[in-house]
């Protein structure tokens, strides 16, 4: 998820493991435990020239439960070494560090899981992306409650019991909403089978994901031999399916996919993407369809794309090349949300 809900998320690890000895410290050492995965996003470009193999790094082996066996020894003890001296010293103990860096690093990727982007939590014995769907890469019902008991904790002594009352309720409530993502994806799938069916569509498989910031629109993907289906549903719709679709030719054959780098793209991409030929030559745009546009009745809202282009027989992107959000878009995005 993002990068302030993993903030939060981890320091609550922190303040589990050790609030009572060391007081607000210990959401500070969470919070940065629970960033350290998302490190890989600019250890990838470091490691990388290829933007499509950075691209791919991202949730990969720093995402991991292996990596969060191996970093919590490693930061754990860096830490205690920098943090057991002076009048510190004996206040904790390497166990204390150990365990709050394992929570905070491992707890990370398994709310990432949950997001539609999807999370190689078993690397490097096999590169299967973990993505449950249930819930948007940002969500301020999940992270805002959980913010403010984490705000209102650090007010109180170490050692008062509200300050424990106060952690368990916002993990609490995080958890209780996260559930109900899950419940609720569960009941989205079936509308959009429903739909497809009603449709006349046969589909090979399909793909749903509740829309940014929220979890009452929900977008779906659905592929057939030739074609995708592109719908959307809210709860809030009066109807019990959802009957408008737009539909994309696959286009795949445009260019050779055979390509290791395109492969690569088209595996982040779940194989849901599109390529259409752009008018400077030897570029094309390359849509990752498992992902929704901002507005519902144009495919050109959407705003995860890229740019593929081949330079020294080597196939890179430019990332993010979709028209940037508009206020138009996203006052249709709200109505549809509203329901129709």
């Amino acid at each position: 998820m993002d990068s302030l809900t993993q903030i939060i998320l981890g320091a609550a690890c922190g303040e589990a493991v050790l609030g009572k000895k060391i007081g607000n410290k210990a959401l500070l050492f969470g919070a940065i435990g629970g960033t350290i995965p998302d490190l890989d996003v600019f250890i990838g470009k470091w490691i990388y020239n290829n933007e499509i193999q950075a691209m791919a790094f991202h949730r990969g082996f720093m995402h991991s439960i292996l990596f969060a066996l191996l970093g919590c020894f490693l930061f754990g003890w860096l830490t205690y070494k920098l943090y057991n001296t002076g009048k510190r010293k004996e206040t904790t103990v390497l166990k204390d560090w150990i365990l709050l860096f394992f929570w905070a690093i491992f707890t990370h990727p398994i709310l990432d899981c949950f997001t539609p982007y999807g999370t190689q939590l078993f690397t490097p014995f096999t590169n299967y992306r973990v993505a449950f769907n249930t819930i948007s890469v940002a969500d301020p019902l999940y992270t805002l409650p959980f913010l403010i008991c984490m705000i209102v904790l650090m007010f109180y002594n170490r050692t008062k019991t509200k300050r424990k009352s106060w952690l368990k309720t916002g993990i609490y409530l995080s958890s209780i909403y996260l559930i109900f993502t899950v419940i609720n994806k569960v009941y989205i799938d079936s509308v959009f089978e429903k739909s497809f069916k009603k449709a006349g569509i046969n589909i090979e498989r399909f793909s749903a994901q509740p829309t940014i910031l929220n979890n009452i629109l929900w977008y779906a993907v659905a592929e057939t031999e030739e074609q995708y289906h592109l719908t959307f549903y809210s709860l809030l719709d009066d109807k019990s399916i959802s009957d408008k679709f737009i539909t994309v030719e696959k286009n795949h054959s445009i260019i050779d996919m055979a390509d290791t780098n395109l492969q690569t793209l088209a595996w982040f991409s779940n194989q849901y993407f599109n390529i259409i030929k752009k008018d400077k030559v030897g570029t094309y745009k390359y849509v990752d369809l498992r992902y929704p546009m901002l507005n519902p009745d144009d495919l050109n809202s959407s705003i995860f794309n890229f740019t593929i282009y081949n330079e020294n027989n080597e196939w890179d992107i430019l990332p993010f090349d979709g028209n940037p959000p508009n206020k138009e878009d996203f006052a249709i995005f709200i109505e549809r949300l509203k329901g129709i």
